[in-house]
This record gives structure tokens, sequence and C-alpha cells, in this order.
């Protein structure tokens, strides 16, 4: 426990030195900066809170116990005690809060994200899946007070998606459907088979960190800009206006069309929003090797070809295959209904990086 206590004294030391930064005119001028400053600020103050309140527990502590070794006043020593009893509960409580609150924080936790839902092994089954998959996330987006808007879509002639993509935003996205990426495998009997066999279908999802200017900066150099005319219903104005955009970053390959919305401008606007999101997860994915390795031990390698989870609807069940979760309530699940899974998912991550720590 001493490192981590050293690491939590580090955080105080950080916290009382970001309070003096933006205190000062010089900063408080430069916006940008002071802006900075104060959400690392804002993201070190529960930490700083809860480990004065350790503080002050253990003192109460080793007060109680002292008063206890002298003195003989009954009455008095009754009250102690039960001091001391709440005390030493409070204490286990909060260190087991600082242990959570010490671990290394994921950078983007706190961001919006692009979420890319594709219909993969399967053919029209795939599709279909792919399309329940993005009502669960609506769903489960609605109960935490997030807001869903699509970005693209594909639909395809059977009601389903061979690929949706979602920006969602809202408190802290990343932090709770980063590990949603990967392929999720569905057992069901398909609508169009007649025999009642069960298939095997698949949809994979991708959950990438909206990027910031500060994240990334794309040189307009690297990217080539194409425009056409959209295809699909819309009548004169499909025909007569190149509206359509397509960008490609010509350094990683990454290419990104768009042709949502009625003019050139705000399809560029999406288009380039998207493109941001996949270089920077892409140079993130390349270049992270720690923080991949970190993702990897826990609850996988966040490869979208990597099969997560099973949804198996003749026997109404659920499998997370990277943490050994079963649930057999399948249909609330589909619903919306991700808390359990995400919950048991976010309790994997800290529990290894929680032994990463301690083995220091």
């Amino acid at each position: 426990m001493d490192k981590i206590f050293d690491k939590l004294q580090a955080v105080v030391d950080r916290y009382d030195e970001l309070n003096e930064m933006i205190s000062d005119p010089e900063v408080i001028a430069d916006t940008p900066r002071f802006m900075k400053l104060s959400k690392e600020e804002g993201q070190l103050r529960e930490t700083v809170e809860k480990y004065k309140q350790y503080q002050k527990t253990v003192k109460t502590i080793k007060d109680d116990t002292d008063l206890l070794n002298e003195t003989d006043d009954e009455d008095l020593r009754d009250l102690t005690k039960e001091e001391l009893t709440d005390a030493q509960e409070e204490k286990e409580k909060l260190e087991q809060e600082l242990l959570v609150l010490v671990l290394p924080k994921d950078p983007n936790d706190d961001k919006n994200i692009i979420m890319e839902i594709r219909g993969a092994a399967g053919g029209d089954e795939a599709s279909l899946f792919a399309a329940d998959l993005y009502n669960m996330y609506l769903h489960y987006a609605e109960s935490q007070g997030w807001h869903v808007s699509v970005v693209d879509e594909s639909p395809t002639e059977v009601g389903g998606f061979k690929e949706i993509v979602l920006m969602i935003t809202g408190d802290k996205v990343y932090s709770k459907l980063k590990f949603e990426n990967g392929a999720h495998r569905v057992q069901r009997v398909p609508v169009t088979e007649s025999a009642g066999r069960v298939h095997t279908s698949t949809a994979t999802v991708g959950v990438m960190p909206e990027a910031e200017d500060v994240d990334i900066t794309l040189d307009p150099k690297d990217i080539r800009v194409d425009v056409y005319r959209s295809s699909g219903a819309g009548g004169q104005h499909v025909n007569k206006t190149s509206s359509a955009v397509r960008m490609t970053h010509e350094p990683t390959g990454i290419v990104v069309a768009m042709q949502d919305e009625r003019s050139q401008q705000q399809n560029r606007a999406k288009a380039m929003r998207i493109l941001k999101a996949r270089v920077y997860d892409y140079y993130q994915q390349k270049e992270e090797n720690a923080y991949n390795q970190q993702r990897k031990d826990a609850i996988g390698t966040g490869d979208r070809s990597e099969r997560i989870r099973t949804y198996n609807y003749p026997q109404n069940r659920v499998t997370d295959h990277r943490i050994g979760l079963t649930l057999n309530k399948l249909d609330r699940i589909m619903a919306g209904e991700l808390d359990e899974i995400i919950d048991a998912l976010i309790i994997a991550d800290q529990t290894k990086k929680l032994e990463q720590l301690r083995n220091e």
C-alpha cells in the first residue's frame, strides 16, 4: 500500500499546484490553458477530497485508540469504542474507493463516441442482427440520458443494416461503451428459415472516441476530397447537385464517404468528424502498445474480429466470453438493459488493473 499512498500524495501535490496555477492572472487570461488546467483540477478533485477524508479517519482511529489507553471512565470508553468501530469500517471503505480512484485512467473515458455497427457473416440475417444491436444501444443510451444521432447508414431490403454509423454524446459515454468493441454473434432461427433451424450470424461493433482538435490535427494536404452526386431517394435534387463527399486520408488509406445531408458543406463536416475519429483510433491502436496490452489482459484485444459475446435466442441467453458471464435475460438485454454486463466488464477491468498496481 505504500506505493499507492505515494501516488495519492502525488495527486494531492498536483492538485495544489493546479489550484495555484488557475488563480494566476496570466493563466486566467489564457483561456485555452485555463480551461485545460481547470479540467485537470476537476478530474483530481474527488480523489483529493476522498484522500483527505481518509487521513481524517486515520487520525480519528489514532486519537480514539490513545484515549482508550488513557481513560478508565467506562461511559467514555463505550462511546469511544463505538466511534472507533465506525471509523475502522469507514477506513476500509475509503481504502477500496481510493484504490479505484488511483487506477490509471483511460484518457478517452470522458469522450463522446462514434459507433459503427456492421452486418458481417450471415447475409440478410447478419444485417437484421446489426439493426437489433442498433436498437439495443439506442435504448441503453436513452436510459443513460445520452443523445444518439445517425451519421450514416446503409439499409438492406429486408429491414436491416449493412452498416450504420452513430454519434453518441453525453456523460462518460466511452467509459461505458468501449468494451462493446468486437464481434457479436447471434444464434437464432432466421425469419426466412422455413425449416426452423438455428443459424449463427455475426455483426461487428466498432467504438471510437470522438477526436478533439487537441488530440489530433489532420494536415489538409494529407486529405483527398472527392465530390459526387448522391444516390438513392431524393428526386431532382439528387440528380443535379454534387453534394456527396468522399474523404481519403492518404497516409493511412482510411476512407469516409458521406451523402446523408442535402448540402456538400454539411456532408464535409460530418465526414471530417468521422475521419478524425478513425485516424485517431488507428494511430492510438498502432502506437500505444502499453495501453493496448492492458486492454488485452483485462477484457480482450479490442479487435473487431474478436468474438466477444453470443446472443442465443432459443435459450434467452447472453454470454460474454471475455469474463465468462452468462445471463438468461436476452429479451431484457436487447431492450437496452445493459447495465449488468457493462458493470461486470468495468469491475473485471478494474480488478486486473488493481492486481497490476499491487505488483508494481
